[in-house]
């Protein structure tokens, strides 16, 4: 059995092997009228071939909590009942092919109402179906984006329900993990780092007040998530600033404080919440962080970050870096990549019938 094809269990759930989809936006999802937000036939074909393709986990992309929670018009939600139809289609066929399906929930924050990035990426008005973007403290991104308005404690409060109410109509889509997404500066991270949050009253200032609305984010969703059922954490382990952000310190106190909240999984990114930084990027990069957070906690972790060769992944799980691999590029350079890797290592993956011909 090799590392990356060995299952692996988290509560009462059994992943068939360790190579899993991080999620990535499509940016294909209508912007206004009863489709805002729905899934589309390209969402499914885009997740069935990677399910065909012997992926053990798929995360599907960010998936606002909220219309003014999306990053461009054209993302994913799940805000009303439209949209978990829609889903339910996709989280059937990902089941049926032995695949476990999952889901990102999410707030973009200050980072919300832009154009789709190959058009630019650039904040978009009301008639370009955008709307006013909200943030811990009322400072933009970078020079592109407007500043957003702060949040007043009673919208924060109505964020963290709209959150509860995402994983109940996640569960109801049939979706077997959850993951709140608290990286690449999004709201979530916002609150988290001193670079963003300037706020002065129980939700800014100390690291336990920073850290107060992931932790309620936490809570709620954990309550209405089923107990059989894992729940994962999204985060920037560092954002890559000399002083004044959120470090890899930071990162390993709040793993702790995860796990005791009811977090199953650490999934670990880097960035995204500072303008005009410098990331020393090449391949496995990111694959340290998580390493740190699996070495001094006991809270399980997944590593992303460049990790492309069949040969590196199973490195990163056999020297205990991370208990399983997110694959991005390459997963959407090739859906087949698990199937290809399981051939290259001598291990086992699920070959749908139809594909009989290829094993």
């Amino acid at each position: 059995m090799t590392a990356l094809f060995e299952p692996y269990t988290l509560r009462e759930l059994t992943i068939p092997n360790r190579v899993w989809m991080p999620p990535m936006c499509q940016y294909s999802a209508a912007p206004e009228g009863p489709e805002t937000g729905v899934p589309t036939d390209w969402h499914f074909a885009h997740y069935a071939a990677r399910a065909t393709g012997g992926t053990g986990l798929i995360i599907v992309e960010a998936t606002a909590v909220s219309p003014q929670g999306r990053i461009s018009p054209y993302d994913l939600g799940i805000w009303n009942d439209t949209q978990v139809e829609a889903f339910r289609r996709i989280t059937r066929f990902l089941s049926a092919q032995g695949t476990v399906p999952a889901i990102q929930l999410a707030h973009a924050g200050r980072k919300a109402s832009t154009d789709r990035p190959w058009k630019g990426g650039a904040p978009v008005g009301p008639d370009a179906h955008g709307w006013d973007s909200v943030a811990p403290s009322p400072l933009a991104f970078d020079d592109r984006h407007p500043a957003p308005a702060e949040l007043t404690v009673d919208q924060i409060k109505d964020v963290v329900g709209q959150f509860a109410a995402a994983a109940r109509r996640a569960l109801a889509a049939g979706f077997e993990v959850a993951e709140i997404h608290g990286a690449h500066g999004y709201l979530i991270n916002e609150f988290l780092s001193p670079h963003s949050n300037h706020r002065t009253d129980a939700y800014g200032g100390s690291y336990e007040n920073r850290t107060r609305f992931a932790l309620e984010v936490v809570d709620a969703v954990r309550e209405v998530w089923p107990d059989d059922k894992p729940l994962f954490f999204r985060i920037s382990a560092t954002e890559w600033l000399e002083d004044g952000g959120w470090s890899a310190d930071d990162t390993v106190r709040f793993a702790v404080d995860l796990r005791a909240h009811g977090i199953d999984l650490l999934d670990v990114s880097t960035g995204g919440n500072a303008s005009g930084v410098r990331i020393p990027t090449g391949p496995g990069y990111q694959v340290p962080f998580a390493a740190r957070v699996k070495n001094e906690t006991d809270l399980p972790v997944a590593a992303v970050g460049l990790i492309t060769d069949v040969e590196q992944a199973e490195k990163i799980l056999a020297n205990g870096e991370a208990d399983a691999v997110l694959l991005g590029r390459e997963l959407l350079r090739d859906p087949s990549w698990a199937r290809h890797a399981a051939r290259e290592l001598g291990g086992e993956v699920r070959v749908p019938d139809q594909y009989h011909r290829s094993v």
